[in-house]
């Protein structure tokens, strides 16, 4: 089916994974990070502080992910999502209001695993489960929300921080759910159940078995796989959770670099869709080996550059690895596990995702109090994607000849 016939067939539920999406931007790093000085300055905490506390809370969040991410096997997806956006309406209403440090660990694990936990799961979970030859189409398209958000949303949040409290601009996320929950229900309203598309259109995985999760967890495959896994959502979390003390580093504003990110950002919608169209023509597991290196290479230009044309240049390969990671890596566990537990297998894999970005802002944050900017971290961290990528390599040609 050619792209617009696809897109108008489909539209209904490519629009509702994309609102979800976009809804996740509300726990993602980059949004929660936009108010990192604001923070640490009205809690008089310093940076490998903030990024204890946020670790603390997104590590809890990706511990519970292992077991929450399976409710997207048996519940629909717009009941799911629903419950997740009044969460973190919730969320966001206390972050607003809160006085308390201790409290704030406790806020960032739920904002983490109603937005970048189970809310990003729920969509990408729909949109593995409701499509077979276009599954790569739908995945990139779907992503497109999330994408969107990260564009816009820490410039213009940047730019309000100069005219309003940090704290009144919190409740803008709350009237964003609000709005997003009645718009789901209707486009929901004639949602693919699981359960009856698990059993019409599921696929089978490596040896033409349908793997559940205790069979993926005892096979190699999974855990060969995790450095890769974590590698982009540790390192990618670190560098914009750390956007304020790296702007700093490189003598910009932050404006100034929160003004690249749309650059970034609408890279990574290309990027995205190109690898969606490669997934259903080659297939995932032919593709996911290589879709680490690109961040060896941007880690190390942006370590390198000395203005605004060599941050650029490191983002867009930032860029080329998040848009392969973001739809690659989702449909590559429909491919070798199966589509019928796909839920709970991929729960774990966001679980590791999840724990990854927690560690990233925890340990480049400890680093940061040591004296070690995060800047000088960048050689260390297109090492780890180097040697990741050969691991990954070598797991996923072994894995290929399982296939059918």
């Amino acid at each position: 089916m050619t792209p617009a016939p696809f897109l108008t067939a489909n539209a209904r539920w490519l629009g509702a994974g994309g609102v979800m999406t976009f809804g996740s931007c509300i726990g993602q790093t980059f949004f929660i990070s936009i108010f990192a000085a604001q923070i640490m300055a009205d809690f008089g905490i310093t940076d490998g502080q903030w990024g204890q506390l946020y670790g603390a809370g997104t590590l809890a969040s990706g511990l519970l992910m292992i077991w929450a991410g399976g409710l997207a096997d048996k519940f629909r997806a717009r009941n799911l999502a629903i419950l997740c956006l009044c969460g973190l309406a919730i969320l966001a209403t206390a972050m607003a209001w809160n006085r308390s440090v201790w409290a704030i660990p406790f806020i960032i694990f739920g904002l983490r695993l109603f937005g970048q936990g189970m809310l990003h799961h729920s969509a990408l979970v729909a949109m593995s489960r409701w499509f077979v030859a276009a599954r790569g189409r739908a995945i990139a398209v779907s992503q497109l929300g999330f994408s969107l958000g990260e564009a816009f949303l820490p410039f213009a949040f940047a730019l309000m921080l100069t005219q309003f409290s940090w704290r009144s601009l919190w409740l803008l996320p709350v009237i964003a759910c609000l709005v997003m929950m009645p718009l789901l229900h209707r486009l929901l309203s004639q949602e693919r159940t699981p359960q009856s598309l698990a059993a019409q259109d599921s696929t089978t995985g490596m040896h033409g078995l349908q793997w559940n999760r205790p069979m993926a967890l005892r096979h190699w495959l999974i855990w060969s796989l995790a450095p890769l896994i974590m590698g982009p959502s540790a390192f990618g979390t670190a560098f914009f959770f750390q956007q304020v003390h790296f702007a700093g580093t490189k003598g910009i504003s932050h404006e100034a670099l929160t003004a690249l990110f749309p650059v970034y950002t609408f890279s990574t919608i290309g990027f995205a869709l190109i690898f969606g169209a490669m997934i259903d023509r080659f297939g995932a597991s032919r593709l996911l080996p290589y879709i680490g290196l690109p961040l060896v290479v941007g880690f190390l230009t942006l370590w390198g550059a000395a203005g605004l044309m060599g941050l650029i240049i490191g983002l867009l390969f930032m860029a080329l690895a998040q848009g392969g990671n973001g739809t690659v890596l989702v449909a590559f566990w429909s491919e070798v596990f199966g589509t019928k537990h796909i839920g709970s297998i991929k729960a774990f894999a966001t679980a590791l995702m999840v724990i990854g970005s927690a560690i990233g802002p925890a340990l480049s944050g400890i680093l940061i109090d040591y004296g070690i900017t995060f800047e000088a971290q960048m050689p260390a961290i297109s090492v780890y994607f180097l040697v990741s990528t050969m691991i990954s390599w070598a797991a996923v040609r072994a894995a290929r000849r399982s296939l059918a």
